[in-house]
């Protein structure tokens, strides 16, 4: 957190003085008063300065990052293992990106623990307080090959339906997978899609319109 001592005749011309050096507005910044300052007898005499500490505020997107990437390397040290982790993050996510040999372990069957890992780091990170912010966490570029796959296994099942006239009926998915194949056909002429029952069985049908 960057900060700044600044010394002026009143706290406010202080914190004006500060804000322009940082170039910032007042709220992204938290206020310190070190002196309060007076003016002394008649203005001249015993006067004092004020004195300020201004620090620039760390988004916490920012901080969320940090938390995230802490509990993923406590983890998975815990673990044995050691990958790359790197992260990026903005007011809407954290996205957090693992690479290195072996790591299919961390993905699991279809993803499974992939979207377990992603949710403990979610309560992790949120847990402590703060807006609730989304985590995304992928390995290896596997969440976009699976999200190839489930397009094309979509277009697929919608094909066969056209030519069939008859409902298919999909592998359970996750909510996030089954949101994947509704977008993905939400325009295909001559078919519908509907998600049948519960969790973690749901999956979803493609029917003739």
């Amino acid at each position: 957190m960057k900060s700044i001592e600044v010394v002026a005749r009143t706290v406010e011309e202080a914190i004006a003085e500060a804000l322009r050096e940082l170039q910032v507005e007042r709220d992204d910044v938290e206020v310190t008063v070190l002196e309060e300052g007076n003016k002394g007898f008649l203005g001249i005499l015993g006067s004092k300065q004020a004195k300020v500490r201004v620090e620039k505020k760390v988004p916490e997107y920012e901080v969320k990052l940090e938390k995230a990437l802490e509990f993923l390397g406590e983890l998975f040290g815990h673990m044995g293992l050691n990958p790359a982790i790197t992260g990026q993050a903005d007011e809407e996510s954290v996205n957090l990106r693992i690479q290195g040999d072996d790591l299919g372990i961390l993905i699991g069957r279809r993803g499974q623990t992939l979207d377990s890992l992603q949710y403990i780091t979610s309560l992790a990170v949120n847990r402590q307080g703060g807006d609730w912010m989304r985590i995304n966490l992928d390995i290896g570029d596997y969440r976009a090959k699976r999200e190839e796959t489930l397009r094309s296994l979509a277009q697929r099942a919608a094909m066969k339906v056209e030519s069939s006239g008859r409902r298919v009926a999909l592998d359970a998915m996750s909510a996030a997978e089954r949101r994947i194949v509704h977008q993905e056909l939400q325009n295909f002429g001559g078919v519908i899609t509907q998600s049948e029952g519960q969790d973690p069985y749901r999956r979803v049908i493609i029917l003739p319109e």
